[in-house]
């Protein structure tokens, strides 16, 4: 049975310890349309994250306080880093997985799969190969609000893996209705993925599916859980392998075997998050209009 208050519910007794239940839910800005995306820079000490309809990226540094990192921004989404610590991003706007170089120019690294451009590129995560797999829903297209009204070219929407080296871009999985945020296992054995569809469809089921990999190619896909409330976004792993996601107004997080430990209640419905701060003992969490940050006595998993 769950013990419940305003904040914290506590399914499992695990989740005690992976909290701080005297910290405090901090907003750190609360004027956006959609956010999304976020991006910790540690060796920078900001955030950045996406404000999608209002077309910028935001930054928050410590003691200074937000201001715009990029407007506009071509409709961007989800953001990363790579191997060099550059950011990798998903833009609506421009249907392609975009990467902001070092002296800050823009180079488009995917737009089109067998001569025809993707949907709306979503969510990335790069592996420690430097391949970059991405999810490509149709968010961005099916209206002028987080992007460019357009009719899709591609049979569907897939989850994609990009690799540099090669040029090459190969479909990895059609499962999904609307593929959404994605992360890899700390061994980087499984990929795990969600699928946001129920926003369009309401008999699709509210799942983050996982699946093993080889990095190339993905096989054995199952369910790994299935949300009771809200749909499933954007998620990251901390360092004993617990799954954060987000789930309506709040997070739940799940534990290795894909057990409900509990839950983080917020006041706006949660579309990403990720460890952050010096220690990485720090969720951001974006949401509808607002981003939040609170402590956590879980470490967030390093990755680019």
């Amino acid at each position: 049975m769950a013990i419940a208050g305003d904040t914290y519910e506590f399914h499992e007794k695990a989740f005690y310890d992976l909290t701080v239940p005297i910290a405090a839910i901090e907003t750190i800005y609360d004027g956006c349309r959609w956010s999304e995306g976020p991006v910790w820079f540690n060796d920078g000490g900001y955030l950045i994250w996406s404000d999608i309809p209002n077309n910028r990226m935001l930054r928050w540094v410590p003691e200074s306080g937000v201001t715009v990192y990029r407007q506009p921004s071509n409709y961007v989404n989800g953001n990363t880093r790579d191997l060099e610590g550059r950011m990798v991003s998903c833009s609506h706007g421009a249907r392609a997985v975009l990467r902001t170089e070092p002296d800050g120019t823009i180079t488009t690294l995917v737009s089109h799969h067998q001569g025809k451009r993707l949907n709306s590129p979503n969510d990335v995560v790069v592996r420690s190969d430097g391949t970059i797999w991405f999810t490509d829903p149709t968010y961005g297209i099916i209206s002028d609000y987080e992007g460019y009204k357009a009719d899709p070219e591609q049979d569907g929407c897939f989850v994609y893996r990009y690799d540099p080296q090669t040029d090459t871009l190969d479909v990895v999985t059609k499962d999904f209705t609307k593929p959404n945020g994605l992360a890899f296992s700390i061994d980087e054995t499984q990929l795990f993925i969600a699928d946001s569809g129920k926003s369009h469809d309401p008999d699709c089921a509210s799942v983050i599916r996982c699946y093993d990999t080889d990095g190339k190619t993905l096989s054995n896909g199952r369910v790994f859980c299935e949300l009771e409330t809200g749909i499933p976004d954007g998620f990251r792993f901390d360092t004993n392998g617990n799954l954060w996601t987000s789930a309506g107004a709040g997070i739940n997080c799940y534990d290795p075997a894909g057990t409900l430990l509990g839950r983080i209640n917020l006041p706006q419905s949660v579309s990403n998050l990720t460890f952050g701060g010096e220690r990485r003992n720090r969720l951001f969490i974006t949401s509808t209009q607002a981003v939040y940050s609170v402590f956590v006595g879980a470490t967030g998993a390093q990755r680019p």
